[in-house]
Protein backbone atom coordinates (compact mmCIF):
# COMPACT_ATOMS: atom_id res chain seq x y z
CA UNK A 1 0.00 0.00 0.00
CA UNK A 2 1.58 3.19 -1.14
CA UNK A 3 2.18 6.22 1.35
CA UNK A 4 -0.59 8.88 1.27
CA UNK A 5 0.65 12.06 -0.33
CA UNK A 6 1.12 14.75 2.70
CA UNK A 7 -1.25 17.79 2.52
CA UNK A 8 0.97 20.81 2.65
CA UNK A 9 0.21 22.23 5.98
CA UNK A 10 -2.06 25.93 5.50
CA UNK A 11 0.54 27.42 8.59
CA UNK A 12 3.79 26.55 6.12
CA UNK A 13 2.90 29.34 3.75
CA UNK A 14 6.32 28.69 1.52
CA UNK A 15 5.51 25.00 1.40
CA UNK A 16 2.26 25.75 -0.08
CA UNK A 17 3.19 27.95 -2.52
CA UNK A 18 5.89 25.67 -3.60
CA UNK A 19 3.17 23.21 -4.00
CA UNK A 20 0.90 25.40 -5.82
CA UNK A 21 3.62 27.62 -7.91
CA UNK A 22 3.29 26.60 -11.56
CA UNK A 23 7.27 26.84 -12.87
CA UNK A 24 7.46 29.28 -16.22
CA UNK A 25 9.56 28.24 -19.31
CA UNK A 26 11.50 31.17 -21.01
CA UNK A 27 9.42 34.40 -21.58
CA UNK A 28 10.17 34.08 -25.47
CA UNK A 29 9.26 30.25 -25.37
CA UNK A 30 5.54 29.90 -26.80
CA UNK A 31 4.82 27.50 -23.70
CA UNK A 32 5.40 30.38 -21.85
CA UNK A 33 2.11 32.23 -23.28
CA UNK A 34 0.17 29.11 -23.30
CA UNK A 35 -0.12 29.01 -19.66
CA UNK A 36 -2.12 32.11 -19.82
CA UNK A 37 -4.78 30.58 -22.48
CA UNK A 38 -6.99 29.97 -19.13
CA UNK A 39 -7.86 33.36 -18.99
CA UNK A 40 -9.11 33.38 -22.62
CA UNK A 41 -12.76 34.21 -21.81
CA UNK A 42 -11.70 37.53 -19.23
CA UNK A 43 -13.20 40.66 -20.92
CA UNK A 44 -10.32 42.62 -19.55
CA UNK A 45 -7.03 41.03 -18.13
CA UNK A 46 -5.23 43.11 -16.09
CA UNK A 47 -1.54 42.62 -15.73
CA UNK A 48 0.88 44.89 -12.84
CA UNK A 49 4.88 45.24 -12.20
CA UNK A 50 6.54 45.79 -9.22
CA UNK A 51 8.21 48.10 -10.45
CA UNK A 52 8.44 50.65 -13.94
CA UNK A 53 12.24 50.05 -14.85
CA UNK A 54 12.41 46.12 -14.60
CA UNK A 55 12.72 44.20 -17.80
CA UNK A 56 11.13 40.89 -16.69
CA UNK A 57 8.12 42.25 -15.98
CA UNK A 58 8.05 44.09 -19.55
CA UNK A 59 8.62 40.95 -21.37
CA UNK A 60 6.32 38.63 -19.45
CA UNK A 61 3.50 41.03 -19.94
CA UNK A 62 4.19 41.84 -23.85
CA UNK A 63 4.54 37.39 -24.11
CA UNK A 64 1.61 37.21 -22.66
CA UNK A 65 -0.34 39.97 -24.02
CA UNK A 66 0.96 38.30 -27.79
CA UNK A 67 -1.03 35.00 -27.01
CA UNK A 68 -3.86 36.67 -25.79
CA UNK A 69 -3.99 38.34 -29.09
CA UNK A 70 -3.37 35.37 -31.62
CA UNK A 71 -4.86 32.95 -30.12
CA UNK A 72 -8.09 34.37 -27.93
CA UNK A 73 -9.19 37.94 -29.54
CA UNK A 74 -8.25 40.45 -27.38
CA UNK A 75 -8.21 43.75 -29.64
CA UNK A 76 -7.18 46.41 -27.56
CA UNK A 77 -3.54 46.97 -25.17
CA UNK A 78 -4.32 50.10 -22.66
CA UNK A 79 -1.34 51.11 -21.24
CA UNK A 80 -0.36 53.63 -17.80
CA UNK A 81 0.66 56.30 -19.79
CA UNK A 82 -0.61 59.29 -21.82
CA UNK A 83 -3.13 59.53 -24.47
CA UNK A 84 -1.76 61.09 -26.92
CA UNK A 85 1.56 59.68 -26.96
CA UNK A 86 -0.17 56.06 -26.67
CA UNK A 87 -1.99 57.26 -30.42
CA UNK A 88 0.99 58.16 -32.12
CA UNK A 89 2.04 54.36 -31.42
CA UNK A 90 -1.60 53.21 -32.55
CA UNK A 91 -1.59 55.06 -35.35
CA UNK A 92 1.90 53.33 -36.61
CA UNK A 93 0.47 49.83 -35.35
CA UNK A 94 -2.61 49.71 -37.11
CA UNK A 95 -1.35 51.59 -40.28
CA UNK A 96 -3.20 54.77 -40.40
CA UNK A 97 -2.13 58.06 -41.82
CA UNK A 98 0.18 60.08 -39.40
CA UNK A 99 1.04 63.75 -38.84
CA UNK A 100 4.19 65.25 -38.26
CA UNK A 101 5.30 66.31 -34.56
CA UNK A 102 8.23 68.32 -32.78
CA UNK A 103 8.52 66.37 -29.49
CA UNK A 104 9.76 63.03 -28.72
CA UNK A 105 7.09 60.16 -28.15
CA UNK A 106 6.87 59.83 -24.53
CA UNK A 107 9.43 62.79 -23.81
CA UNK A 108 7.82 63.61 -20.29
CA UNK A 109 9.84 62.42 -17.12
CA UNK A 110 9.96 58.96 -16.67
CA UNK A 111 11.01 58.37 -20.18
CA UNK A 112 12.64 55.15 -19.66
CA UNK A 113 8.93 54.17 -18.05
CA UNK A 114 7.84 53.70 -22.11
CA UNK A 115 10.66 54.35 -24.06
CA UNK A 116 12.39 51.70 -23.95
CA UNK A 117 13.86 49.00 -25.57
CA UNK A 118 11.75 46.05 -24.21
CA UNK A 119 8.32 48.08 -24.90
CA UNK A 120 10.03 48.90 -28.63
CA UNK A 121 10.02 45.07 -29.76
CA UNK A 122 6.42 44.70 -28.80
CA UNK A 123 5.14 47.57 -31.07
CA UNK A 124 7.33 46.25 -33.84
CA UNK A 125 5.13 43.13 -33.20
CA UNK A 126 2.08 44.47 -33.08
CA UNK A 127 2.62 46.77 -36.26
CA UNK A 128 3.75 43.05 -38.06
CA UNK A 129 0.47 41.58 -36.38
CA UNK A 130 -1.83 44.30 -38.06
CA UNK A 131 -0.34 44.47 -41.24
CA UNK A 132 -2.39 41.49 -43.07
CA UNK A 133 -5.50 42.39 -41.42
CA UNK A 134 -8.58 44.47 -42.24
CA UNK A 135 -8.62 47.78 -40.43
CA UNK A 136 -11.51 46.61 -38.65
CA UNK A 137 -9.73 43.93 -37.09
CA UNK A 138 -6.35 45.34 -36.13
CA UNK A 139 -5.52 45.52 -32.44
CA UNK A 140 -5.27 48.89 -30.95
CA UNK A 141 -2.68 50.51 -28.82
CA UNK A 142 -4.13 53.05 -26.10
CA UNK A 143 -3.07 55.02 -22.68
CA UNK A 144 -4.97 55.36 -20.07
CA UNK A 145 -3.44 58.16 -18.16
CA UNK A 146 -4.50 62.18 -17.70
CA UNK A 147 -0.71 64.05 -17.21
CA UNK A 148 -0.71 65.71 -21.26
CA UNK A 149 -2.53 68.58 -20.22
CA UNK A 150 -0.88 70.68 -23.32
CA UNK A 151 -0.78 67.79 -25.86
CA UNK A 152 -4.74 66.74 -25.43
CA UNK A 153 -5.13 70.44 -25.45
CA UNK A 154 -3.03 70.71 -28.98
CA UNK A 155 -5.22 67.13 -30.13
CA UNK A 156 -8.53 68.89 -29.60
CA UNK A 157 -7.27 72.00 -31.36
CA UNK A 158 -5.73 70.57 -34.31
CA UNK A 159 -9.06 68.42 -35.02
CA UNK A 160 -11.39 71.27 -34.32
CA UNK A 161 -9.03 73.44 -37.32
CA UNK A 162 -9.19 70.66 -39.31
CA UNK A 163 -13.09 70.04 -39.06
CA UNK A 164 -14.71 72.95 -38.02
CA UNK A 165 -12.68 76.05 -37.84
CA UNK A 166 -15.87 78.04 -35.85
CA UNK A 167 -15.99 75.71 -33.11
CA UNK A 168 -12.03 75.61 -33.37
CA UNK A 169 -12.21 79.55 -32.17
CA UNK A 170 -14.40 79.04 -29.65
CA UNK A 171 -12.19 75.85 -28.01
CA UNK A 172 -9.09 78.04 -27.93
CA UNK A 173 -11.06 81.01 -26.32
CA UNK A 174 -12.31 78.39 -23.56
CA UNK A 175 -8.50 76.87 -23.06
CA UNK A 176 -7.12 79.99 -22.90
CA UNK A 177 -7.58 80.06 -19.27
CA UNK A 178 -5.22 77.07 -19.12
CA UNK A 179 -2.66 77.88 -21.53
CA UNK A 180 0.03 79.92 -18.91
CA UNK A 181 0.16 76.76 -17.27
CA UNK A 182 0.30 73.96 -20.06
CA UNK A 183 3.75 73.24 -19.47
CA UNK A 184 3.66 73.91 -15.21
CA UNK A 185 -0.11 72.50 -14.57
CA UNK A 186 0.88 72.14 -10.61
CA UNK A 187 1.32 75.38 -10.84
CA UNK A 188 -2.17 75.83 -11.63
CA UNK A 189 -3.52 73.98 -9.19
CA UNK A 190 -1.21 75.41 -6.51
CA UNK A 191 -2.58 78.87 -7.38
CA UNK A 192 -6.49 77.99 -7.89
CA UNK A 193 -6.07 75.80 -4.06
CA UNK A 194 -3.64 78.19 -2.37
CA UNK A 195 -3.98 81.94 -4.49
CA UNK A 196 -7.56 81.73 -3.81
CA UNK A 197 -7.55 82.90 -7.54
CA UNK A 198 -11.00 81.50 -9.93
CA UNK A 199 -10.21 77.97 -11.59
CA UNK A 200 -10.56 76.96 -15.43
CA UNK A 201 -13.15 74.40 -14.37
CA UNK A 202 -16.29 75.43 -16.18
CA UNK A 203 -14.35 76.52 -18.89
CA UNK A 204 -12.65 72.52 -19.82
CA UNK A 205 -16.45 71.54 -19.23
CA UNK A 206 -17.89 73.30 -21.27
CA UNK A 207 -15.64 72.65 -24.01
CA UNK A 208 -15.68 68.72 -23.02
CA UNK A 209 -19.82 69.28 -23.28
CA UNK A 210 -19.19 71.02 -26.34
CA UNK A 211 -16.52 68.25 -28.46
CA UNK A 212 -19.32 65.21 -27.33
CA UNK A 213 -22.75 67.26 -28.44
CA UNK A 214 -21.37 68.05 -31.88
CA UNK A 215 -19.88 63.84 -31.65
CA UNK A 216 -23.85 62.84 -31.12
CA UNK A 217 -25.09 65.95 -33.59
CA UNK A 218 -22.92 64.24 -36.49
CA UNK A 219 -23.42 60.51 -35.25
CA UNK A 220 -20.11 61.08 -36.21
CA UNK A 221 -17.81 57.67 -35.61
CA UNK A 222 -14.37 58.28 -37.01
CA UNK A 223 -11.12 57.85 -35.29
CA UNK A 224 -10.75 60.93 -35.43
CA UNK A 225 -13.46 62.16 -32.94
CA UNK A 226 -12.96 60.10 -31.00
CA UNK A 227 -9.41 61.01 -30.15
CA UNK A 228 -10.42 64.43 -29.81
CA UNK A 229 -13.03 63.79 -27.34
CA UNK A 230 -10.70 61.91 -25.19
CA UNK A 231 -8.47 64.09 -25.45
CA UNK A 232 -11.07 66.87 -23.82
CA UNK A 233 -11.74 63.99 -21.49
CA UNK A 234 -8.37 64.40 -20.77
CA UNK A 235 -8.13 67.87 -20.43
CA UNK A 236 -11.01 68.04 -17.88
CA UNK A 237 -9.97 65.52 -15.49
CA UNK A 238 -6.34 66.89 -15.65
CA UNK A 239 -7.77 70.17 -14.48
CA UNK A 240 -9.14 68.20 -11.74
CA UNK A 241 -6.07 66.59 -11.06
CA UNK A 242 -3.89 69.31 -10.78
CA UNK A 243 -6.05 71.07 -8.08
CA UNK A 244 -6.46 68.33 -6.53
CA UNK A 245 -3.58 67.15 -5.29
CA UNK A 246 -3.40 70.50 -3.24
CA UNK A 247 -6.01 69.17 -1.33
CA UNK A 248 -4.89 65.56 -0.21
CA UNK A 249 -3.26 62.32 -1.69
CA UNK A 250 -6.45 60.03 -1.86
CA UNK A 251 -8.40 63.01 -3.78
CA UNK A 252 -6.29 62.98 -6.57
CA UNK A 253 -5.27 59.47 -6.43
CA UNK A 254 -9.18 58.53 -6.79
CA UNK A 255 -9.35 60.85 -9.57
CA UNK A 256 -6.74 59.41 -11.52
CA UNK A 257 -7.59 55.99 -11.19
CA UNK A 258 -11.06 56.76 -11.73
CA UNK A 259 -10.09 58.41 -15.21
CA UNK A 260 -7.94 55.11 -16.04
CA UNK A 261 -11.21 53.25 -15.53
CA UNK A 262 -13.32 55.68 -17.51
CA UNK A 263 -10.71 55.34 -20.42
CA UNK A 264 -11.26 51.18 -20.11
CA UNK A 265 -14.56 51.97 -20.81
CA UNK A 266 -14.79 54.03 -23.33
CA UNK A 267 -12.06 51.72 -25.45
CA UNK A 268 -14.50 48.88 -24.41
CA UNK A 269 -17.16 50.62 -26.15
CA UNK A 270 -15.79 52.07 -28.91
CA UNK A 271 -14.87 48.85 -30.12
CA UNK A 272 -17.98 47.27 -29.73
CA UNK A 273 -19.56 44.11 -28.32
CA UNK A 274 -16.23 41.90 -29.23
CA UNK A 275 -13.75 44.08 -27.41
CA UNK A 276 -11.88 42.49 -24.91
CA UNK A 277 -8.77 44.31 -23.16
CA UNK A 278 -4.91 43.65 -22.04
CA UNK A 279 -4.05 46.80 -19.55
CA UNK A 280 -0.80 47.30 -18.57
CA UNK A 281 0.34 48.86 -15.45
CA UNK A 282 1.78 49.14 -11.98
CA UNK A 283 0.47 46.78 -9.28
CA UNK A 284 -0.54 50.07 -7.26
CA UNK A 285 -2.87 50.01 -10.18
CA UNK A 286 -3.83 46.25 -11.46
CA UNK A 287 -4.61 45.20 -7.57
CA UNK A 288 -7.49 45.07 -5.75
CA UNK A 289 -6.78 48.46 -3.57
CA UNK A 290 -9.92 47.01 -0.90
CA UNK A 291 -7.06 44.46 0.35
CA UNK A 292 -3.92 46.84 0.81
CA UNK A 293 -3.28 49.85 3.07
CA UNK A 294 -4.28 52.16 0.41
CA UNK A 295 -7.72 50.95 0.26
CA UNK A 296 -8.26 51.10 4.27
CA UNK A 297 -7.14 54.59 3.78
CA UNK A 298 -9.55 55.50 1.56
CA UNK A 299 -7.83 55.19 -1.89
CA UNK A 300 -9.30 53.24 -4.65
CA UNK A 301 -8.26 52.09 -8.04
CA UNK A 302 -8.39 50.49 -11.69
CA UNK A 303 -7.96 47.17 -10.31
CA UNK A 304 -11.02 47.23 -7.65
CA UNK A 305 -12.96 49.08 -10.21
CA UNK A 306 -12.91 46.43 -12.97
CA UNK A 307 -13.80 43.67 -10.43
CA UNK A 308 -17.16 45.74 -9.45
CA UNK A 309 -17.90 46.24 -12.98
CA UNK A 310 -17.06 43.12 -14.91
CA UNK A 311 -16.63 40.86 -11.75
CA UNK A 312 -15.18 37.30 -12.70
CA UNK A 313 -14.66 38.76 -16.48
CA UNK A 314 -11.99 40.75 -14.75
CA UNK A 315 -8.47 39.18 -14.19
CA UNK A 316 -6.18 41.00 -11.91
CA UNK A 317 -2.38 39.55 -12.21
CA UNK A 318 0.51 40.96 -10.03
CA UNK A 319 4.11 40.70 -10.36
CA UNK A 320 7.18 40.35 -7.55
CA UNK A 321 10.64 40.12 -7.53
CA UNK A 322 13.16 39.18 -4.69
CA UNK A 323 16.47 41.38 -5.78
CA UNK A 324 18.65 42.44 -8.92
CA UNK A 325 18.94 45.57 -10.87
CA UNK A 326 15.66 48.08 -11.41
CA UNK A 327 15.87 51.63 -13.76
CA UNK A 328 14.77 54.27 -11.54
CA UNK A 329 15.52 57.71 -10.72
CA UNK A 330 16.93 59.32 -7.03
CA UNK A 331 14.46 62.22 -7.27
CA UNK A 332 11.00 62.93 -9.34
CA UNK A 333 12.97 64.67 -12.53
CA UNK A 334 16.45 63.15 -11.81
CA UNK A 335 18.16 61.14 -14.55
CA UNK A 336 17.72 57.54 -14.62
CA UNK A 337 20.18 55.37 -12.65
CA UNK A 338 20.38 50.97 -12.58
CA UNK A 339 20.04 51.05 -9.26
CA UNK A 340 20.66 47.41 -6.76
CA UNK A 341 17.09 46.21 -5.78
CA UNK A 342 17.96 44.97 -2.10
CA UNK A 343 16.23 41.53 -1.12
CA UNK A 344 13.04 41.35 0.18
CA UNK A 345 11.91 41.76 4.14
CA UNK A 346 11.49 38.55 6.26
CA UNK A 347 7.95 39.50 6.82
CA UNK A 348 6.87 39.98 3.26
CA UNK A 349 5.19 38.30 0.39
CA UNK A 350 8.22 38.55 -1.58
CA UNK A 351 10.20 36.43 1.02
CA UNK A 352 7.27 33.70 1.44
CA UNK A 353 8.06 33.18 -2.58
CA UNK A 354 11.82 33.31 -2.05
CA UNK A 355 10.88 30.26 0.75
CA UNK A 356 9.12 28.60 -1.38
CA UNK A 357 12.06 28.22 -3.44
CA UNK A 358 11.00 28.45 -7.51
CA UNK A 359 12.69 31.12 -8.94
CA UNK A 360 9.87 31.54 -11.63
CA UNK A 361 6.95 31.08 -11.35
CA UNK A 362 3.11 31.31 -12.14
CA UNK A 363 0.87 31.29 -8.85
CA UNK A 364 -3.14 31.14 -9.67
CA UNK A 365 -5.90 31.04 -7.01
CA UNK A 366 -8.84 32.14 -9.29
CA UNK A 367 -11.91 29.71 -8.40
CA UNK A 368 -13.43 27.57 -6.08
CA UNK A 369 -10.73 24.18 -6.38
CA UNK A 370 -8.12 27.06 -5.02
CA UNK A 371 -10.08 28.07 -1.90
CA UNK A 372 -7.48 26.91 0.44
CA UNK A 373 -4.88 28.68 -1.42
CA UNK A 374 -6.25 31.51 -1.15
CA UNK A 375 -7.55 31.48 2.36
CA UNK A 376 -3.57 30.60 3.15
CA UNK A 377 -2.81 34.20 1.24
CA UNK A 378 -5.41 36.05 3.46
CA UNK A 379 -3.19 36.81 6.09
CA UNK A 380 -1.21 40.61 6.09
CA UNK A 381 2.09 41.09 5.11
CA UNK A 382 4.21 43.73 3.56
CA UNK A 383 4.54 44.41 -0.11
CA UNK A 384 7.40 46.10 -1.89
CA UNK A 385 6.17 48.80 -4.85
CA UNK A 386 8.71 50.51 -6.80
CA UNK A 387 7.71 53.82 -9.21
CA UNK A 388 10.02 55.47 -11.06
CA UNK A 389 12.05 56.56 -8.26
CA UNK A 390 14.06 54.07 -5.65
CA UNK A 391 15.49 55.26 -2.38
CA UNK A 392 16.82 51.35 -1.19
CA UNK A 393 17.81 53.81 1.95
CA UNK A 394 14.21 54.03 3.15
CA UNK A 395 12.84 51.29 1.50
CA UNK A 396 10.21 50.54 4.17
CA UNK A 397 9.43 53.80 4.56
CA UNK A 398 9.31 54.52 0.66
CA UNK A 399 8.57 51.18 -0.91
CA UNK A 400 6.51 48.76 1.01
CA UNK A 401 2.97 48.54 1.67
CA UNK A 402 0.67 46.42 3.56
CA UNK A 403 -1.56 43.77 1.63
CA UNK A 404 -4.11 40.79 2.02
CA UNK A 405 -2.15 38.99 -1.79
CA UNK A 406 -5.08 36.84 -1.84
CA UNK A 407 -8.19 39.24 -1.85
CA UNK A 408 -5.84 41.86 -4.04
CA UNK A 409 -4.52 39.39 -7.15
CA UNK A 410 -6.30 36.46 -8.83
CA UNK A 411 -2.77 35.65 -9.83
CA UNK A 412 0.88 36.36 -9.29
CA UNK A 413 4.00 36.52 -11.61
CA UNK A 414 7.13 35.71 -9.43
CA UNK A 415 10.93 36.86 -11.11
CA UNK A 416 13.37 35.94 -7.90
CA UNK A 417 15.98 37.85 -9.68
CA UNK A 418 15.60 40.65 -12.24
CA UNK A 419 17.46 42.55 -14.53
CA UNK A 420 16.49 46.58 -15.84
CA UNK A 421 14.93 47.55 -18.85
CA UNK A 422 16.74 49.29 -21.97
CA UNK A 423 16.00 53.13 -22.15
CA UNK A 424 16.38 54.10 -25.50
CA UNK A 425 17.62 57.27 -23.92
CA UNK A 426 20.97 55.95 -22.38
CA UNK A 427 21.59 57.51 -19.17
CA UNK A 428 24.86 58.55 -19.67
CA UNK A 429 23.00 61.03 -22.41
CA UNK A 430 23.67 59.43 -25.46
CA UNK A 431 21.00 58.13 -27.15
CA UNK A 432 20.56 54.95 -28.54
CA UNK A 433 20.25 54.66 -32.45
CA UNK A 434 16.93 53.42 -31.91
CA UNK A 435 15.63 56.43 -30.21
CA UNK A 436 15.12 57.85 -33.29
CA UNK A 437 12.88 54.98 -35.22
CA UNK A 438 10.70 54.88 -32.16
CA UNK A 439 8.13 53.88 -32.73
CA UNK A 440 7.94 54.34 -36.15
CA UNK A 441 10.58 51.74 -37.30
CA UNK A 442 10.12 48.43 -38.48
Amino acid sequence: MGLKKREPDLRDLPALLRANAESLPAVDHPAFGALFSRYADAKVVLIGEASHGTAEFYRARAAITRHLIEHHGFNIVAIEGDWPDAARIDAHVRHFPQTAHSEPLFGRFPTWMWRNREVLEFVHWLHRHNQPLAAAQRVEFRGLDLYSLRSSIESVLSYLDANDPVRAAEARKRYECLTPWQDNPAAYGERVEWGGRDSCEQAVLEQLHELLWARLESLEGSEAMFNAAQNARVVRAAEQYYRLMYRGSALSWNLRDNHMFDTLKQLLKHRGPKAKAVVWAHNSHIGDAAATAMGWQGEFNLGQLSRVAWGDDAVLIGMGTDRGEVAAADDWGSPVRFKRVLPSRPDSWEQQFVQAGVGQSLTDWRGAHNQGLRQALSETLLQRAIGVIYRPQTERQSHYFESVLGEQYDAYLWFETTTPVTPLDAPAGEASHETDTYPFGV
